[in-house]
């Protein structure tokens, strides 16, 4: 395979003012709002940060639900502004559930924020998030929701949620760049973020973003934006308004589908129920048995394979099969099932590959065709 000429790369034109406006109303689409969309000149931690920066003072209480260590960052630099937090952690590497928030809620004396993952690649869960937001506003309680992950791999719907904060970034169901992300903000989050300490001058101020981009006219981005980033955003929103929401969406649900009949194909246990599981990535239990270093070196070796440790608490015996972004796709969930099946046997574990194979195949046989 041939190497890319990277030098094509330098000297980019720079990104015309105008269509930043276009972008963000084009990601406002993708996230079903008509919310304020900003972009971030950052990747999507950064973003949270900002988020989370801004929102925190004195005297705000924030309910955050920690599923992975994302969650346990935002709750620390909430708590870091000053901010009254109670982080409500879920079983590790699982799910919360709606029983554990409500139950949260009640116990507080009145939270003005509600911060939840929606998708975890971590461990590849899907946390409740529809009754989690719905009953968020039924109490009143502004919702800031990490979409990440989930944002194409995923339904996600910010204004039927009754999402107030949304941080999205491309890298992974959208397959596109990394470098930067985007943040829709309601009137409501606009007056929850609008106090006395928000930051200014700072990468991690919304209110500078407010100022210098919302209420000059949209028109250029304050700072020096990448120019290369923002072409591979609209390249990436490009490709899937070609491909369509739904269609993107659905691809995901039968790589997980077909990935986890894969799995199970060769006898291994999967890590939580289809109900609590995310489309983006597939979770594993190893075998007893199996050591996990020795398992993953022996995986890495298969070409085209994506295979890759579980992070953080609870995690540490899940092997995470990727098939996000481009990756949702019948040649690559093979690759998955065929390398992890090979890992086993050369660590002396009996599998089944052209078992695993055939029950991928008739995962994506078995549903409907369109998309892939």
């Amino acid at each position: 395979m041939p190497v890319p000429d990277y030098a094509l790369l330098l000297d980019p034109p720079a990104f015309p003012a105008e269509r930043y406006a276009i972008l963000s109303d084009r990601l406002a689409a993708l996230m079903g709002t008509g919310n304020d969309v900003l972009l971030i000149q950052a990747e999507a931690v950064l973003a949270l940060e900002a988020a989370a920066t801004s929102l925190a003072r004195p005297g705000l209480r924030a309910l955050n639900i920690v599923t992975s260590p994302y969650g346990a960052w935002f709750g620390g630099w909430l708590a870091r502004g000053g901010a009254t937090v109670r982080n409500l952690a879920a079983s590790p590497a699982k799910p919360v559930t709606l029983e554990e928030v409500e139950r949260a809620l009640n116990e507080g004396q009145g939270f003005d924020l509600l911060a939840i993952v929606h998708a975890e690649s971590a461990s590849g869960i899907l946390n409740p998030l529809p009754a989690i937001a719905a009953l968020a506003r039924q109490r009143g309680i502004v919702t800031l929701v990490d979409a990440v992950a989930s944002i194409g791999g995923h339904a996600f719907e910010v204004d039927r949620l009754g999402i107030d904060i949304a941080v999205i970034g491309p890298q992974k169901a959208l397959a596109g760049p990394a470098g930067v992300s985007a943040i829709s903000v309601s009137e409501k989050a606009w007056e929850l973020l609008s106090h006395g300490d928000a930051p200014e001058n700072s990468m991690l101020s919304l209110m500078d973003q407010k100022k210098l981009w919302l209420d000059a006219g949209r028109g250029a981005l304050p700072g020096t934006p990448p120019p290369l980033e923002f072409y591979a955003l609209e390249a990436a929103l490009d490709r899937l308004e070609a491909e369509g929401l739904e269609s993107a969406n659905e691809r995901h649900e039968r790589a997980a589908a077909a990935t986890r009949s894969g799995i199970r194909a060769l006898g291994i246990p999967t890590w939580v129920e289809e109900a609590h599981a995310s489309a983006l990535v597939s979770t594993a239990i190893l075998p007893d048995t199996v050591e996990a270093k020795a398992f993953l070196a022996a995986a890495s070796q298969k070409h085209g394979a994506d295979i890759s440790p579980g992070v953080g608490p609870g995690a540490e015996r899940l092997i995470r099969l990727n098939h996000t972004g481009r990756r949702a796709h019948p040649e690559a969930v093979k690759a998955n099932i065929a390398a992890f099946s090979s890992a086993l046997k050369s660590l002396g574990h009996a599998a089944d590959t052209d078992s695993a194979l055939e029950a991928t195949e008739k995962a994506y046989s078995d549903a409907p065709a369109n998309g892939v």
